[in-house]
């Protein structure tokens, strides 16, 4: 059986739901850290960000 959660207490409605996206979101955290690939300085990614906002625009 499901617990249903308050929105105060969770943006998810179960408890199942907030348990599930916590081990995807984990999941993707422990990829990012074993990534091999270069980083971004965090001015360059801001950059680059800005520029597709605007493009956006």
């Amino acid at each position: 059986m499901s617990r249903v959660l308050s929105p105060i207490e969770s943006e998810f409605a179960t408890v199942e739901e907030a348990e599930a996206y916590d081990r995807w979101f984990r999941a993707k955290v422990e990829a990012a850290l074993a990534s091999t690939q270069p980083s971004v300085p965090h001015d360059e990614a801001m950059a680059r960000l800005r520029a597709l906002i605007d493009e956006k625009r």
